[in-house]
């Protein structure tokens, strides 16, 4: 599957100067959103990561997204899986589970985001997750950028027991907040460049001012 194509294809692939949720900038941003807005986009790339998933011989029980980015791709994999869906969302800033949702002691829980970067809203969900008694089993998103897991060809046999970033040789970054020993699952990876808003080249160039076109922005 050419994720990238299908980015391109939707004009989701942007350039310019923007400031990621993780505070950091970058020359590049993957608006999923709109990917996602074509409903046969959200089903083949949430049918492509569950294949993955299916394969690795991992047990799921539900599918959690932080809201509101990963809204679409938590409940496109939870079809393709065929499991329960269900969503975090911040209230006082903080990643909370509510409206109704319960997790049963040892529900093992798979948190889902359209594009893991830092991982740090996902962690902050599967934080709520095990304070409700679940288990995080594992993470799963449409594409992984930048910050990566550690792994290496080598190391994948098949299941997703290996933990880390499945299927991939990336490497992982001191910004990536995804734990080793649990399992990624992701499409692709984009390693765009990102900078802290000290060292950005952009900003020293002073010729635009980054952006943040995400849900948290404009």
């Amino acid at each position: 599957m050419d994720v990238k194509k299908i980015y391109m294809d939707a004009n989701a692939l942007l350039e310019g100067h923007f400031k990621l949720s993780s505070g950091n900038h970058s020359q590049f941003y993957l608006q999923s959103a709109k990917v996602l807005e074509d409903p046969k986009n959200a089903k083949v790339l949430a049918e492509g990561v569950a294949e993955q998933i299916k394969a690795s011989g991992l047990e799921i029980d539900t599918i959690c997204a932080p809201a509101l980015g990963g809204l679409i791709a938590g409940f496109a994999l939870a079809t393709a899986l065929d499991k329960r869906s269900i969503f975090a969302e911040r209230v006082d800033k903080v990643m909370t589970i509510r409206r109704g949702f319960e997790i049963t002691k040892g529900e093992r829980v798979m948190i889902c985001e359209d594009i893991i970067t830092t991982g740090g809203s996902a962690m902050e969900a599967a934080k709520a997750i095990e304070e409700m008694g679940g288990v995080v089993v594992g993470f799963a998103a449409l594409a992984n950028r930048g910050f990566c897991p550690r792994t290496s060809p080598s190391e994948w046999s098949g299941t997703a027991l290996e933990g880390d970033r499945q299927n991939s040789d990336v490497t992982k970054k001191p910004n990536c907040k995804l734990p080793d020993g649990v399992p990624f699952f992701a499409l692709d990876d984009f390693t765009f460049e990102m900078y802290s808003p000290e060292d950005c080249p952009l900003c020293k160039e002073g010729k635009s001012e980054a952006i943040k076109p995400g849900s948290r922005g404009n």
